[in-house]
């Protein structure tokens, strides 16, 4: 999962916790773990359908970030290594 010390390089602010840039940061800190859950558990159907539904609101913010701020988007891409 993803560590507290890789959010907070994410923050806009001290207390920031909902930018889609932490939020990101999180689902594909999460991400990984389940990816990893799935490999071992290749009938898990239920766990599936959550990362399929966070695969797709990552994406959804990923899309809300390139649209409002680019700079921030490419930052986030680059630090989290998405979309080589």
């Amino acid at each position: 999962m993803t560590t507290m010390t890789d959010i907070t390089d994410f923050r806009r602010h001290e207390s920031d916790c909902g930018s889609p840039e932490v939020q990101i940061a999180s689902l594909t800190g999460r991400i990984k773990e389940l990816n990893e859950h799935l490999k071992e558990h290749k009938h898990d159907n239920h766990s599936r359908r959550g990362l399929i539904l966070m695969v797709g609101k990552r994406n959804r913010l990923l899309q809300y970030l390139a649209r409002t701020n680019r700079e921030a988007y490419q930052n986030t891409i680059k630090k989290l290594g998405l979309r080589k």
